[in-house]
């Protein structure tokens, strides 16, 4: 149910906020519904109930469950289209609330000519936000715009309530999903970094580490649960040092790439946005008769440590398919900063699968997110092939014309698996060279590159040069023949 604020100031009931260019909306949380929600045990069902304009949310012994959270848009703009795209935006919060382990159960929408540079939204928004979080016995609000550190101190004083921005519950997210040694060090970093100017405002936070029924409340897990209180001199000292073993980690990684290129292995990567199927196209293509799978569930982030497996082809050629951290709006740059270590591996693909969610509405704007990210962190003039998944829930065929580079599947109940395939064959093939070519002296530097990254048959010493044969990657090869001048 949607509720309009009027000029008046009582809420009247409407299907889409109607009216002049500063007019606000709240609308409860998405509607609920008969299926288990992610993170509720079995047997416990959400139920909702107004006793004095209170939400109550029981589960089915009648005992309160989730962490109640009021979510909060706010746009620039003041068009009708604009606030329905900050509605849509805020359904996407609502889903990272829900996998953090919240439950919206308010949500509102103002429009502004520009935000409010102390706390974004203005003072009587703010005594609106605060009696709301009275009345819904609200534990946090979240923003899904990003706020500056003074935003964030001004916006708890107001509110006298906890808050956080879209990045914050983003962070908190990958923090109780990462598994691997490097995926809790990304991800500690991300935090810290995110942290560090927010430290003086932290003291409302530590203060609900023990809320919630034992269970860590949103935006206090990971190494800000019980670290906020060291001073910054103590975070810098953790950011450097988790930076050094990054670094580290990229050592390691680089070296597993050099062996991997020499065994003329072509690397295939999945990206796509969040929950669009891309673990669950590793497994249908790594494991089809139930081998070693990745986990996989319907839910934001579910997976975020990498994992690579190995494929064969129908001509017997194999290729390493490898699962990345999925994509998604506004995606937090300390996130990105700190996952250098893995995107990178982005860079040195030799084929990219654009995995997208064929069945949701909001799947070109995924896409623009999607492709806006692969151009920065993959290497230029690498082959992509558009794959659309989940076409069993949908009219694929409606939405997307086959192409070369284009492909309708259902990871899940295999459907075109077999064209897929056909076309990650066609596309690596192309990305192998052999090559014959005489290095000068001069270059002699070239031979131990080609050493290290290729796969060289025969390297002859000649009285002008060194005669050498082998194969290796079309990219390397591009390097090497501007390098040397030679002809394409």
């Amino acid at each position: 149910m949607l509720f309009f604020k009027g000029q008046g100031g009582g809420r009247q009931k409407s299907g889409r906020p109607r009216g002049s260019a500063g007019a606000d909306c709240f609308t409860q949380g998405r509607a609920p519904t008969a299926a288990v929600r992610p993170g509720i045990s079995n047997g416990m069902r959400k139920t909702e109930t107004m006793e004095n304009n209170r939400t109550i949310h029981t589960d089915g012994n009648g005992a309160e469950s989730r962490e109640r959270v009021i979510a909060v848009g706010v746009n620039a703009a003041v068009r009708d289209e604009a606030l329905a795209s900050t509605d849509e935006t805020l359904d996407e919060l609502e889903a990272l609330v829900e996998t953090a382990g919240g439950e919206v159960v308010l949500r509102a929408i103002q429009n502004r000519q520009s935000p409010e540079p102390a706390t974004l939204i203005g003072e009587g928004k703010c005594a609106e936000i605060a009696e709301a979080v009275k009345n819904f016995d609200a534990a946090l609000v979240v923003f899904d715009n990003d706020l500056s550190p003074v935003q964030m101190k001004n916006l708890e004083e107001k509110l006298d309530c906890p808050v956080m921005d879209r990045t914050g519950v983003i962070l908190d997210i990958f923090a109780s999903r990462a598994s691997t040694a490097e995926g809790k060090l990304q991800v500690a970093l991300a935090q810290y970094r995110y942290l560090l100017p927010r430290l003086a405002g932290q003291g409302r936070n530590l203060s609900r580490q023990t809320s919630s029924g034992g269970k860590s409340p949103i935006g206090t897990r990971g190494p800000g649960e019980t670290k906020l209180e060291t001073d910054r001199r103590h975070i810098r000292a953790r950011i450097t040092r988790l930076e050094a073993e990054l670094e580290a980690v990229r050592k390691v990684r680089g070296e597993q790439r050099r062996r991997r290129e020499k065994s003329e292995i072509p690397l295939v990567a999945l990206v796509g946005y969040t929950n669009a199927g891309k673990s669950t196209l590793l497994n249908a293509l790594a494991a089809p008769e139930g081998g070693a799978a990745v986990h996989t569930a319907d839910r934001l982030f579910d997976t975020l440590d990498p994992t690579t497996r190995s494929v064969t082809l129908p001509d017997r050629s194999e290729i390493l398919l490898t699962d990345t951290v999925g994509f998604i709006r506004s995606l937090p740059h300390q996130l990105v900063s700190a996952f250098r270590a893995t995107l990178e591996e982005l860079s040195y693909a030799d084929l990219v699968l654009h995995v997208i969610d064929a069945s949701n509405p909001q799947r070109e704007e995924q896409i623009r997110v999607t492709e806006q990210l692969a151009d920065e962190l993959c290497a230029e003039g690498v082959p992509r092939i558009a794959v659309y998944n989940k076409c069993d829930l949908c009219d694929a065929d409606a939405l997307v014309a086959e192409s070369e580079n284009t492909v309708c599947i259902s990871a899940a109940t295999g459907r075109n698996l077999g064209r897929l395939v056909e076309m990650i064959q066609a596309a690596v093939s192309k990305r192998r060279v052999d090559f014959d070519i005489k290095l000068p002296y001069a270059r002699a530097g070239v031979l131990e590159q080609l050493y290290d990254s290729a796969r060289v048959d025969s390297a002859e010493y000649l009285d002008d040069g060194i005669a050498v044969k082998g194969s290796c990657d079309s990219r390397l090869y591009g390097q090497i023949r501007k390098l040397l001048g030679l002809p394409e």
